[in-house]
């Protein structure tokens, strides 16, 4: 298996490996065949349509799979890849080249690919002789055996280089899918929709039952496919306009039909991992300064106003709601540097942003941010969101969304643009050299940017700080050597088992100057 195909499913399995032992105790049916028959006309609407009708019926779950898809596990998975000379869409001149993944193991439901260059639609079969099979598992593998369907696919671009075939965007396993920008590594994950997630309900996640894929014309620079979704609660209809580049963008319309009440509707998910970094790395007996593959989520508002709220690794499940007129949301990788990680296998300074730019009104709603405890770096433990007003869905409602997505470094090009939060360290309170209060803790935001840039030490900044609960013992802000960094320095106090959000931006010469840094400590006695 070559690097980036391991790489692929070592997120996808992470992503999966908490629901795959619920989903596969549903009771199942016969697969219900890909919509539209070889050779009809094919559209997003006419798609639309079939979604429309699917959702007056019952769901017609998937059967596991028998035979030897059935049969394989993990190690026979990690032996098995696509053959690179059977890659589609390899003629003169073609920008986007396609490859499959394998069904079985955690990805056996099968998934339709269909071709509808034409305008009609064409199956795009698989057999086993589109695969290597490799160390001895070969020789349980029928030869030239067609196969029901795919686990997924993933297409290739001249991203990085005019003469090498990147891997760019790979949708595997229920409704995940994952994108580069150039010079980036595998990391944080979206979904075509989130349903319950955090409610105290069973999660539900629908799947991608089969992908419409338009061949780009030769030298093209964007690829469009379609897609439709299910599951018990909800059918839908997606489509995808990819145009990769130094920042990959994706235009997303989502129609959604619901089957049934859901209590949440999250739309737009984003997928990550945080481990630890400088607020709790003394948790953690590792080499690395930082494991992570997003360490904050950034929600610009259209009034101007930034926010970044820096991620935890938490005790318990912690929950966060941001509201406002949301013009961006998304999960950040901020930190560049190979030293900052340390890590030369991960490249966890490689690992992509992601944002969510709504096109259109969605209405009134919220960002939700939900982090999850954990103490192992292959669990994707951060998921955000957003959920309308009314939160849920109910049975014969319909929804629609259209939004574009950024996959690369995003990296602020605006000289007039706040300055950006660069670094969130935690320790104990108080001073060194003496006993200091047990329920304290001390906060170190840096800001940067270049309105700060040139400031001098006395320049009239002020931090504005505020908390939901306990009290600040101290605080200091000073420019450091560092050009245009600027260190804020917090001690703050908490009784018992408190739950203290934190806030602070700096502001100056009749204005903001930053954006809005947002913490949650939850104290423990």
């Amino acid at each position: 298996m070559t690097p980036a195909a391991a790489q692929s499913l070592r997120i996808s399995r992470r992503a999966l490996m908490a629901t795959a032992a619920a989903a596969w105790m549903m009771p199942r049916r016969a697969d219900a065949t890909a919509p539209m028959a070889e050779g009809a006309p094919f559209s997003f609407d006419l798609l639309t349509d079939w979604m429309r009708a699917r959702a007056a019926e019952p769901y017609d779950a998937p059967l596991p799979p028998d035979g030897f898809l059935g049969a394989l596990t993990y190690d026979d998975y990690r032996n098995i890849r696509f053959r690179p000379d059977a890659a589609r869409w390899q003629g003169p001149g073609e920008m986007f080249q396609l490859q499959a993944f394998h069904t079985g193991w955690l990805f056996g439901e099968p998934v339709q690919l269909l071709d509808v260059s034409g305008g009609t639609v064409q199956p795009m079969p698989f057999s086993t002789d589109d695969f290597r099979y490799d160390n001895g598992l070969a020789d349980r593998v029928p030869a030239h055996a067609s196969l029901p369907g795919v686990a997924g696919f993933r297409l290739h671009t001249p991203l990085n280089r005019p003469d090498v075939m990147d891997e760019l965007v790979a949708f595997l396993g229920a409704s995940y899918f994952r994108a580069l920008g150039q010079g980036s590594a595998y990391g944080i994950s979206a979904r075509g929709l989130a349903l319950n997630t955090g409610t105290g309900r069973a999660e539900e996640f629908p799947r991608f039952t089969a992908f419409y894929l338009e061949r780009p014309a030769a030298g093209a620079t964007e690829i469009v496919l379609s897609a439709a979704l299910e599951s018990e609660s909800v059918t839908g209809a997606y489509r995808f306009v990819i145009r990769p580049g130094r920042d990959t963008e994706m235009d997303v319309t989502a129609r959604l039909f619901f089957r049934a009440d859901v209590e949440q509707v999250g739309v737009a998910p984003l997928t990550s991992m945080f481990l630890y970094d400088d607020t709790n790395r003394a948790a953690f007996d590792d080499y690395r300064p930082r494991v992570h593959d997003s360490n904050g989520l950034r929600l610009q508002l259209r009034g101007g106003d930034v926010l970044w709220r820096a991620l935890n690794n938490p005790v318990t499940m912690a929950d966060t709601w941001l509201s406002g007129d949301v013009a961006r949301f998304g999960l950040l990788q901020r930190g560049r540097d190979f030293g900052t990680y340390q890590d030369a296998e991960a490249h966890y300074e490689r690992r992509p942003s992601l944002e969510v730019e709504p096109l259109g009104d969605w209405g009134k709603g919220a960002v939700r941010l939900v982090e999850l405890p954990t103490d192992l770096e292959v669990n994707d433990n951060i998921v955000a969101f957003w959920v309308p007003e009314a939160k849920g869905a109910a049975a014969g409602q319909t929804m629609e969304f259209a939004y574009r997505l950024y996959w690369g470094d995003l990296a602020a090009a605006d000289p007039e643009a706040m300055a950006t939060v660069i670094a969130t360290r935690a320790g104990g309170a108080g001073v060194s050299g003496v006993k200091n209060p047990e329920d304290a803790r001390k906060f170190v935001v840096d800001f940067a940017g270049d309105l700060l840039a040139n400031l001098p030490e006395d320049a009239a900044l002020a931090p504005v700080i505020t908390l939901s609960a306990g009290e600040i013992l101290a605080q200091s802000l000073e420019r450091l050597d560092t050009p245009g960094v600027w260190r804020l320095v917090v001690d703050v106090t908490a009784p018992g088992e408190a739950v203290v959000e934190l806030t602070a931006h700096l502001a100056g010469f009749g204005r903001k100057l930053s954006e809005t840094w947002l913490y949650q400590w939850k104290h423990a006695t």
